[in-house]
């Protein structure tokens, strides 16, 4: 999963702020707004956080009317590159061709 790839390779102390964000997002589904997140364009949405200057995004969709599905994330300069928002609506169109083959379910943090 290209998003875990990212996420592992941030600091501990970035990766805990955007795992707390994403806890956010599963909690809040599509009553999350913002500052926290918004919506870019194509049904993709950017979970927003900052740190130490530093604007970090990661890409997601929803299928349904609960599930968030991240895309990948991204260090941000002024904006969200259109070809990240590209790859992001590819990866989109894959995920709703067959739901079954993108499923992944995280273990529990300790």
């Amino acid at each position: 999963m290209p998003v875990l790839d990212w996420f592992n390779d941030l600091p501990a102390k970035t990766q805990d702020k955007c795992y707390l964000r994403l806890e956010r997002l599963r909690a809040m589904g599509h009553e999350l707004r913002r500052p926290e997140a918004d919506l870019l364009r194509d049904g993709i949405y950017e979970l927003r956080v900052s740190l130490r200057g530093v604007q970090h995004r990661i890409l997601y969709f929803f299928h349904g009317a609960v599930a968030a599905v991240v895309s990948h994330g991204l260090v941000k300069e002024r904006v969200v590159p259109p070809k990240e928002i590209d790859r992001a609506v590819e990866r989109k169109k894959r995920f709703e061709a067959i739901p079954s083959r993108h499923i992944y379910q995280e273990a529990e943090r300790g």
